[in-house]
């Protein structure tokens, strides 16, 4: 007879050692885009409606997006309560509202944007991606040590997340069976929705003064100078193999190499190019 096995307990805020707090360590680039994180991981409540409704005849998966949307939500208010000890004056309510104002989700659509639930799981998988590998980045390249743990536990989070849409995905791909290029092109797609308006206004509504009008090329050149230098090759490498994955090709081997290659080039090319101008 066969025993269930009981989910471990998911990590709270009170389990963040928040005593070992140290301001000197701080800095002040990271807290800016730890604030922007703070607003996008917040607002998980909305694309969990989004799948919702996508899914509207899906329990199993809205159970999972629904337990999904607390983890991110959860992930917004350690966030948010480091960068309030990093900086007092912080408004992350304030602040949460400009961005939700300012940014919208049309969370009652009944069809994927990407063209079949397929599409959108592949989608999915690649913003856990990204966020799985930024958490990573940016734990080794702080020398905090609450947010080093705070992003430990998020990054480790968002690698289980990417499994839980991987094997969703794997589930829909019974039947609707779309073809490794329309996978590839979801991902494609997906990776140049990164540098779109939700990043950009996060920072903004984060980090600026009400009495500067939004200029999403200056909020994105921004953001961008302070993650895209946080990255190194480890980061980026298995980054590839999750994105490869979930296009249904081979993770490792050469084409990931290659991509590692260029990913890391264009990092480095791009943030060089970032502090020349001062962004």
């Amino acid at each position: 007879m066969q025993r269930a096995v009981a989910r471990k307990r998911h990590w709270t805020l009170d389990d963040i050692p928040w005593a070992q707090f140290d301001a000197a360590q701080v800095d002040p680039d990271i807290l800016k885009v730890v604030k922007a994180a703070a607003m996008v991981e917040h607002n998980g409540g909305d694309y969990s409606a989004y799948l919702c409704s996508v899914f509207h005849d899906d329990p199993e998966f809205q159970a999972a997006a629904r337990q999904w949307a607390e983890e991110e939500v959860q992930h917004g208010r350690a966030l948010a309560a480091w960068a309030k000890l990093a900086d007092p004056s912080f408004d992350f309510d304030a602040g949460f509202k400009r961005f939700t104002d300012g940014f919208k989700i049309d969370t009652g659509s009944k069809a994927s944007i990407r063209g079949s639930r397929s599409g959108e799981l592949v989608a999915r998988c690649i913003v856990e991606t990204g966020t799985s590998s930024y958490y990573a980045a940016l734990k080794d390249a702080t020398a905090e040590p609450v947010l080093k743990e705070i992003c430990r536990n998020i990054a480790a989070d968002e690698l289980r997340h990417y499994k839980l849409f991987y094997d969703h995905l794997r589930r829909y791909l019974e039947t609707e069976k779309i073809g490794r290029w329309k996978r590839v092109a979801v991902v494609l797609s997906r990776v140049r929705e990164s540098e779109d308006d939700e990043l950009a206004y996060a920072y903004y509504a984060a980090n600026e003064s009400q009495a500067v009008p939004y200029d999403r090329r200056r909020a994105s050149k921004a953001y961008a100078r302070r993650t895209f230098a946080i990255y190194r090759r480890t980061h980026v490498e298995r980054g590839v193999a999750m994105a490869l994955k979930a296009a249904g090709l081979t993770p490792h081997g050469r084409l990931n190499g290659w991509l590692t290659g260029l990913g890391c080039w264009f990092l480095e090319w791009r943030s060089r190019r970032l502090v020349a101008a001062g962004s």
